[in-house]
């Protein structure tokens, strides 16, 4: 690091997924980042407190990702329901199939330290069903589709369609046949919906 550039929390992230990646979640260490950065590693705990920070900062940012490409669609008002709840849901599928396809060290690390991170991975599932929610209640107040209750029908889309975006799922992604069974769960999820 030269050292007219100023350490900051992202430059510190940045270089965590680095050493993640190279070492695993098991052997990365604070002070492999400090090093990383060519700074001690108490310049990192100044600005994360403890490793476990670090990694619940790093999961965070790594699932914002997914949440911040997926909130334009949601909000697209200028948009009908329907095509938004599509979109959103191929979005969804497509981003976390990326994350496992173009990187897979990295995402076998998520995968560790979602496990860890419950307040993240909790956070991340809230944003995403009040996203589908506000999908879900437009197309109520549109009349094309029926919910008694948009954030329960709002949870169970998320969940009827885990197949395709929990990670845990990620080395069914890779088999032929995928991408028919997404499209005919989406069907099926818009159908019931329907007004």
């Amino acid at each position: 690091m030269a050292p007219t550039e100023t350490l900051t929390a992202e430059r510190i992230l940045e270089a965590t997924e680095e050493v993640l990646r190279r070492h695993g979640p098991a052997k990365a260490t604070v002070v492999d980042v400090a090093r990383a950065l060519g700074v001690s590693h108490g310049s990192v705990y100044r600005h994360f407190r403890t490793k476990a920070a670090l990694r619940e900062a790093v999961t965070k940012r790594w699932l914002d990702r997914t949440s911040e490409a997926l909130a334009g669609i949601a909000a697209d008002g200028t948009r009908d329901a329907e095509s938004r709840l599509r979109d959103w849901l191929a979005e969804l599928f497509a981003a976390k199939r990326r994350k496992a396809e173009d990187d897979p060290e990295l995402f076998a690390t998520y995968l560790v330290l979602a496990g860890e991170q419950g307040e993240a991975v909790a956070e991340h599932v809230d944003d995403l069903t009040g996203q589908l929610a506000r999908i879900v209640t437009a197309g109520v107040e549109a009349g094309v589709f029926s919910s008694a209750d948009p954030a329960a029908t709002a949870r169970a889309v998320f969940h009827t369609t885990g197949r395709f975006h929990d990670p845990s799922y990620a080395a069914e992604w890779k088999k032929s046949g995928v991408d028919a069974d997404f499209a005919a769960v989406v069907d099926l999820v818009v159908r019931g919906l329907r007004a």
